[in-house]
């Protein structure tokens, strides 16, 4: 997908991300929410991984680390 449409796509599931980790607590669904969000690259979907700046690859990778993070906090809530 080519479209800026991705960004919108993208940031919306941040935000549902946010809001289920923050106000329902369900940490599980966040983080299903934030890798669905990883799958709507809102950066330029032609350019190569080696080929982008170092920016974008930082928040990629801090995004997918937030992911598991926040998969390892839900499966260690539920760990009673």
């Amino acid at each position: 997908m080519k479209t800026p449409f991705n960004k919108f796509i993208y940031i919306g599931f941040l935000l549902l991300g946010a809001y289920q980790s923050l106000f329902t607590k369900d940490y599980m669904q966040a983080a299903s929410s934030f890798g669905i969000g990883l799958a709507f690259d809102p950066f330029n979907t032609d350019q190569k991984w080696n080929e982008r700046p170092i920016w974008q690859k930082v928040v990629l990778i801090a995004h997918l680390a937030l992911v598991a993070a926040l998969l390892g906090f839900g499966i260690g809530l539920d760990d009673k």
